[in-house]
């Protein structure tokens, strides 16, 4: 066929027409005998490395990797080799205090990115049985994970201390959603933050749904992290925990931004908006 199209100057549909070649069987590219086996061997390390992640965060992975690979042989392949996630684990209802439905997430819902961040903490233990928490904070329109904190206990004092810390290298949000924990909803905090040109916006009592970003991001933590580690000390938590949010930001491919990680989707929204696009965000809030 190559020597055809040279000879004769014709194109490659001419020239199989020609000798009756079947196009397909003349642009078929051999595919070496051991590519399933390479294939199947990084799916599975990615699957070792992210025992929480389903296969289509893995066909993500190898996407990006280089793997010219659909989705669907992933999922043939996951299957036959018996990969599987393990189910989750039922986490207790907790009691909250009063607040409003008007501020749920779908009521006042974030604009833009940078425009709304949502804060909620995670309970868990180090092997000495003492107790351990992490204050995680989330960019809700980007999915973005801000910033966190890990402390035996954590007041409104450190609460406060750690927004200052992030307020220094972010743009302070217009809004900022919790529950009704008594950390998150003292007049002082609510004040400083007002000062700050933050409005505080708790959720009604016992719906951590209206807080639903946070709570997301928080049950991926405990999923994919926390139930699977043992950590002995607060510093092996900090850092745990500060690698795992690394990857989430940088690397973990999202399913609610369209499979890619949220760093790629902020800088490709706020791109979006630096060249004056027709979807622009002119809301208040």
């Amino acid at each position: 066929m190559a020597h055809l199209q040279r000879k004769f100057k014709v194109s490659e549909r001419r020239a199989c027409r020609v000798v009756g070649q079947q196009r397909s069987t003349q642009r078929y590219v051999v595919v070496p005998s051991d590519f399933e086996a390479r294939l199947v061997k990084e799916m599975k390390a990615f699957a070792e490395a992210n025992p929480r992640w389903g296969y289509r965060r893995i066909h993500a992975l190898l996407v990006d990797v280089g793997w010219a690979v659909n989705l669907k042989r992933i999922e043939r392949l996951w299957r036959a080799e018996g990969l599987r996630v393990p189910p989750r684990r039922k986490n207790r209802p907790g009691g909250k205090g009063p607040g409003q439905a008007g501020n749920s997430a779908w009521a006042r819902p974030a604009l833009r990115p940078g425009h709304t961040w949502s804060y909620d903490f995670v309970a868990l233990r180090t092997q000495d049985g003492r107790p351990l928490r992490v204050l995680n904070v989330v960019d809700e329109y980007t999915r973005v994970a801000v910033g966190f904190h890990v402390a035996r206990s954590i007041g409104t004092r450190a609460v406060q201390k750690v927004l200052e810390g992030l307020f220094q290298t972010h743009p302070p949000p217009q809004l900022i959603r919790s529950d009704n924990g008594k950390e998150f909803i003292s007049s002082g905090l609510i004040q400083w933050l007002g000062d700050q040109g933050v409005t505080a916006v708790p959720v009604a009592k016992a719906s951590p749904q209206q807080n639903c970003y946070v709570e997301r991001f928080n049950g991926s933590m405990r999923d994919e992290l926390l139930d699977g580690e043992l950590f002995h000390s607060v510093l092996e938590a900090k850092v745990v925990i500060g690698r795992w949010i690394d990857d989430y930001n940088h690397r973990r491919p999202h399913r609610g931004l369209g499979m890619i990680t949220p760093v790629a989707f902020d800088k490709a929204e706020r791109a979006r908006i630096a060249v004056g696009s027709s979807d622009g965000y002119e809301g208040s809030g």
